[in-house]
């Protein structure tokens, strides 16, 4: 089998400094798909019909967009795609995950950011309003020569981001798995996460999940819809898709043995879902994958 290890990028923000901005003039997109521990928030304007890979969503974006991810194990790469070769701007900001502490996140004037940067673990796109409420300040930042203002430019920027309520989360399941997990201090909820993380693979009946738990069926899809935003079902689906995606990538098995392990009761089923969900059928997600993939 070929070995497909993925690019581990090294920053060049240092231990002593807050974060760096990158910006950038290019004509195209040539960086592989990658990792690394640092926080990104990146900016790009002017490459309408060019590709995002964020974890397992794989979409078109439009003439700019606003990225975050602040998770060291979800795989992003930007390429051309259906870009035609122009002047494409970008600017890239990286900063270390400890440049705001628990203990500062914890205040109350914080929490939007916390949780910012919670749902930014599954990568996060911004709206277009926000993007042009914060365009010039981000535009700014890089001519900014007093290196303190330029971190209060950052957080004001991260607070007006934090508050943006077309913000949309990207990758599903188990490519973004370590963002739905015991950051969670709902005892319940975590039970339910633990269990579904453990047996998507087989039967999973709503009573018994609500059994286990101490919750009536009625009670429990309450319950996490208001945790998940989704439905039960909606949610093992996407657990599932997860799955299915992060083995339709890492594995040579058949996407009929992927289907039937990752909980879907036939083929054709698990392409219907796969297709409403993802735009493309299980196959054609594998081809578009490994052909971005670099292999080092």
């Amino acid at each position: 089998m070929i070995n497909t290890e993925l690019f581990k990028e090294v920053s060049p923000l240092s231990a002593k400094d807050c974060f760096i901005l990158i910006e950038r003039q290019k004509s195209n997109f040539n960086f592989p798909i990658h990792i690394h521990p640092e926080y990104e928030l990146n900016y790009i304007e002017n490459a309408k019909g060019a590709q995002r890979i964020v974890g397992d969503s794989i979409e078109e974006i439009e003439e700019e967009e606003l990225v975050l991810v602040t998770n060291p194990q979800l795989e992003h790469a930007w390429r051309d795609y259906n870009n035609k070769p122009q002047n494409i701007h970008e600017i890239t900001i990286q900063f270390h995950s400890d440049l705001l502490s628990d203990q500062i996140l914890n205040r109350n004037q914080m929490i939007s950011i916390r949780e910012l940067f919670h749902r930014a673990r599954k990568g996060i796109v911004f709206s277009r309003e926000t993007i042009a409420k914060v365009r010039p300040l981000l535009k700014t930042l890089s001519c900014e020569n007093d290196s303190f203002y330029s971190l209060i430019k950052l957080l004001v920027m991260l607070h007006e981001l934090s508050l943006d309520k077309g913000m949309r989360e990207l990758s599903t399941g188990q490519f973004a798995i370590n963002s739905v997990s015991k950051e969670h201090t709902n005892e319940k909820l975590n039970k339910v996460l633990d269990y579904v993380h453990f047996h998507f693979s087989e039967v999973i009946r709503l009573a018994d999940v609500a059994k286990m738990v101490n919750m009536s069926e009625a009670s429990f899809c309450r319950f996490i819809k208001q945790h998940t935003s989704k439905s039960f079902i909606d949610f093992l689906t996407d657990i599932r898709l997860g799955a299915a995606s992060r083995a339709l990538v890492d594995s040579s098995l058949s996407i009929a043995e992927i289907g039937y392990d990752c909980g879907f009761n036939n083929l054709s089923n698990f392409n219907r879902i796969f297709k409403k969900k993802k735009g493309v059928t299980p196959k054609e997600f594998r081809d578009n994958y490994r052909k971005n993939k670099t292999i080092i």
